[in-house]
């Protein structure tokens, strides 16, 4: 398996992280991260989870998980995210969605996975992650 380093158990982000986690928005990092998840199922992303990470990462306090039906989908997804953070002043550090199995964005304490079916399996975040907490949320 093949994991970028980054989103490893006990991996830390450089300093400069530290300077666009100051200007993060007034928004805690958990609501943002269930207003995240509440977006991927209301756009129909299936087995949407919220990972707490706070005391096990430096690279993130949440992660949000969701499986895809598609690209299209995916992106969709993300851009609906994107024009929610911007609603409360928060900005990607970096988000990516060129690879149609794979979708991401970082909010530097949140960041939000979307998978297709078979890499949400190859890459096993969820086990990956298995001893933290899952955040509990109910879709609006």
């Amino acid at each position: 398996m093949n994991v970028p380093a980054e989103l490893l158990p006990g991996a830390s982000r450089p300093a400069e992280h530290a300077e666009v986690t100051a200007n993060a928005a007034e928004l805690d990092a958990q609501a943002f991260a269930i207003q995240a998840a509440r977006i991927a199922a209301e756009t129909r992303c299936d087995d949407v989870v919220v990972i707490d990470l706070r005391g096990l990462s430096g690279v993130a306090d949440f992660f949000v998980l969701g499986t895809g039906t598609s690209d299209r989908q995916m992106r969709a997804t993300l851009e609906k995210i994107a024009e929610s953070a911007r609603g409360v002043k928060r900005r990607p550090f970096r988000s990516s969605s060129a690879d149609p199995t794979w979708t991401l964005a970082d909010y530097v304490d949140v960041i939000v996975h979307l998978f297709d079916s078979q890499h949400r399996a190859y890459y096993d975040l969820d086990s990956l992650w298995g001893d933290a907490p899952r955040v509990a949320w109910q879709p609006e």
